[in-house]
């Protein structure tokens, strides 16, 4: 009998904070309406002082852990994907871990940008086939606002991204025609310069400079053009690819979740795919691109809304930095 991961629970947390198109405006050359025609975002979370990333994935995770009914104590294993991480090291899984309460399991950070959320995924799902572990915690959790350039310089790239963690439960699946169906990942090194943070680098001495941070080398930076053409590609072949290994059409999915980065980019995809707009819920336009934890979120609150039924097929992809590109099917 095959086994397979299932999703028990999910959950997510984001900040209080509300910044508008309108409020970017007051203090960098951009407007709410040329936001919105690129990305569709109009609004994003950024998080309050005093809070940390490992803050929104904890209360994440206890949302998740809540919707499962289990605590904390239950679990076996602790994934966290994030780009973003708390501090060099250790990693951000560590802090998270303090805070719920679960010493002594296995705990690990994932790197896989915008698509680590799938690689994460992924992951579980091998730990739980093996046999090694029976309860995961995978939580995505990201905060941007505090290493973005909000000046004209660094426009293009700060009204992008906001904050937010998305958490989900996983345990081997009782039916094996439910849970995890097929997950296909991959990724392209050449292109690594295309979407990144330079510095801090382990690459050269110093690490960094009082002149590398004046010159806003510690900021984002983005060939936007080059990455929307790749991921308006990626995204549809390993759509195609996932669905292809289990024998579907896109007419066969139920809902699309799709990474939350750009609403444009997210149009073509469905136009290319031949999906209809009323299967692909978003929330870039209240959150912005909250990188790995986008879909976890979204998927929190299409759940939450009832919106997901049991049975129903997801298909869920992203594509970021690396690059890397991922795709899923799951059967709810």
């Amino acid at each position: 009998m095959i086994t397979r991961a299932i999703i028990t629970g999910t959950g997510h947390c984001v900040p209080d904070r509300v910044v508008t198109n309108n409020d970017l405006a007051k203090i960098m050359d951009t407007s709410d309406e040329w936001i919105q025609q690129r990305s569709g975002i109009r609004e994003r979370r950024h998080i309050e002082d005093g809070l940390a990333p490992s803050d929104l994935g904890a209360k994440a995770a206890l949302n998740a852990l809540e919707a499962a009914k289990l605590t904390p104590k239950d679990i076996d294993l602790l994934l966290v994907t994030t780009l973003s991480s708390e501090h060099t090291f250790p990693g951000t899984a560590a802090f998270i871990q303090r805070k719920l309460g679960m010493q002594g399991i296995p705990a690990m950070d994932l790197r896989a940008q915008c698509s680590g959320f799938l690689y994460g995924l992924a992951t579980a799902d091998a730990f739980i086939k093996s046999g090694s572990y029976g309860r995961v915690l995978l939580v995505s959790a990201e905060v941007h606002s505090r290493a973005l350039d909000f000046s004209d310089r660094g426009r293009d790239t700060a009204v992008l991204f906001g904050d937010g963690a998305g958490a989900v439960i996983l345990e081997p699946s009782p039916n094996p025609e439910r849970g995890i169906m097929s997950i296909k990942l991959h990724s392209d090194g050449d292109f690594a310069e295309k979407l990144w943070v330079e510095y801090p680098s382990m690459a050269q001495t110093p690490h960094v400079t009082p002149e590398i941070v004046r010159e806003g080398g510690v900021y984002p930076k983005m060939d936007g053009k080059f990455v929307f053409k790749h991921a308006v590609t990626r995204l549809p072949e390993v759509v195609s690819e996932v669905l292809e290994s289990l024998h579907l059409k896109p007419q066969d999915i139920d809902h699309w979740l799709f990474h939350q980065a750009n609403l444009r980019i997210n149009e073509r995809v469905a136009a290319t795919l031949g999906v209809s707009v009323e299967k692909c819920p978003y929330n870039i336009d209240r959150y912005g691109n909250c990188s790995s934890a986008s879909i976890p979120i979204l998927l929190d609150e299409q759940v939450r809304a009832g919106n997901i039924k049991p049975w129903k097929l997801i298909c869920s992809a992203a594509f970021g930095s690396g690059f890397t590109w991922g795709g899923a099917v799951i059967r709810w």
